[in-house]
């Protein structure tokens, strides 16, 4: 339902890129961008990330989630508290004419919704001390994100006319870049990091990464991390400028994406599965976008025009290395997930097909190629400052994820599995939205 939720979020935020919503169009502070935003923020890529964890932290922890009934309400609060928070941005332009506190109440709700995520995670985590280094890089994503949303929290109640405090209208007035780097650098790339590390050692066959090496690189990116949010908040608070805490925050996480860069490269090198299934494939475009955004980020500070191009680095950064790396290891999760419920209790009972089964990888590469294509002709649309380019390219980003959603729709209804071994012995048929697990 997670994956469900986030997916259509992704849609939803690209149909509004194609019909011209919000940057570039409009301006980057415009309501209408700020809706596209945080569809894709909150809605595709938070949401994914939480169901993931959901499933994923128990592989990292070797420990039950702490509670199994947590998801589902904190799944009803992020989604309602999205709607509300959409909602708000469009009032604020008389999209909507309704007279309603709505940024408000989706403070409250997703502020509601990310605590009880975090608590459950933290928990699980929590009981499983010491941690492994892939675990440590969550703790860390899961701190991050506790400052995102309070500033996100804080920015809505100041929008609202909630809150009018002197402090908190500071925060508002200069605190968005914290806001934006604790969510997009810290909650979902440090995380991404440390999930990466473990999945692409287990698709790809080989030992998980030298913890020694892997750890310095969670040092320096932690290191980023906290100068640019406790440097940050002293320099808003003080109504200092934030040029210090971003540069200094700048190179150290250059360098941390230098040392992950090194990672990853290792595990490819040492893996034990010569031929890669499409989602490390897929996985290594992604990462090799982020290796183009650090270096774009780089160029543009160098010369001084970063602020001018900000929208095509986040936009980059955002689409070209966590949506796709997040596609990618979507499509093999879900059919990795399917063939568990389905096929895991009657193993060895009767004849089962190979996860790879569920799959049809030569037509979901071309909608990833898609993708990726697509997000590289907005990006440089951007760079050029062509809206007409932009939502040509967002509308094929559009049809690719339509493509790919598709794809992972079909591997849950056991599409490609052969007649013959699609339902052996007791196996039942999967449900689209909700797994069912039963004890062999």
């Amino acid at each position: 339902m997670y994956f469900a939720a986030a997916l259509l979020s992704l849609l939803a935020a690209e149909a509004m890129m194609s019909a011209g919503l919000g940057f570039p169009a409009e301006a980057m502070r415009a309501p209408a961008t700020l809706a596209v935003v945080h569809l894709v923020t909150i809605g595709w890529l938070s949401l994914t990330m939480c169901g993931a964890l959901g499933q994923f932290i128990p592989v990292l922890t070797e420990r039950p989630l702490y509670s199994n009934r947590l998801p589902l309400p904190a799944l009803v609060l992020l989604v309602s508290g999205l709607a509300a928070l959409i909602l708000g941005f469009l009032r604020l332009d008389g999209r909507v004419p309704m007279e309603l506190p709505f940024l408000s109440v989706a403070a409250l709700l997703l502020g509601a919704g990310f605590t009880l995520v975090i608590w459950n995670l933290a928990c699980t985590l929590w009981s499983a001390r010491p941690l492994a280094l892939p675990a440590r890089f969550v703790a860390t994503g899961l701190a991050a994100v506790g400052v995102a949303v309070t500033l996100g929290m804080i920015f809505a109640f100041v929008l609202d006319q909630t809150a009018t405090g002197s402090a908190f209208v500071r925060i508002h007035s200069g605190a968005l870049p914290i806001h934006i780097i604790a969510g997009l650098g810290g909650w979902l790339t440090i995380t991404t990091m440390g999930v990466s590390y473990r999945l692409l050692a287990m698709f790809m066959l080989v030992h998980d990464i030298d913890e020694k090496r892997s750890r310095v690189t969670l040092w320096v990116a932690s290191a980023a991390l906290g100068i640019l949010i406790g440097g940050g908040f002293v320099a808003v608070l003080a109504e200092m400028s934030l040029a210090v805490a971003l540069a200094s925050a700048l190179v150290l996480a250059v360098q941390a994406l230098a040392l992950y860069g090194r990672d990853v490269l290792q595990l490819y090198r040492s893996r034990r599965r010569r031929s890669l299934e499409l989602n490390s494939r897929m996985g290594a475009i992604a990462l090799a976008n982020l290796a183009l955004s650090a270096l774009l980020c780089v160029v543009l500070t160098a010369l001084g025009r970063f602020s001018e191009y900000v929208g095509a680095v986040v936009f980059l950064f955002a689409f070209g290395w966590l949506s796709g790396f997040m596609l990618a290891q979507l499509y093999k999760i879900v059919a990795f997930l399917t063939w568990l419920e389905v096929y895991g209790p009657v193993l060895g009972k009767a004849p089962t097909p190979r996860v790879q089964d569920l799959v049809a990888e030569r037509l979901a590469m071309r909608w990833f190629l898609l993708f990726f294509t697509g997000v590289w002709c907005a990006t440089g649309a951007l760079l050029a400052g062509s809206p007409p380019v932009f939502r040509f390219a967002a509308l094929a980003m559009t049809a690719a994820t339509c493509g790919i959603v598709r794809e992972m729709m079909k591997s849950r209804r056991l599409s490609h599995v052969p007649v013959a071994l699609r339902l052996p012995g007791n196996a039942m048929r999967p449900m689209l939205l909700t797994a069912a697990t039963r004890q062999p």
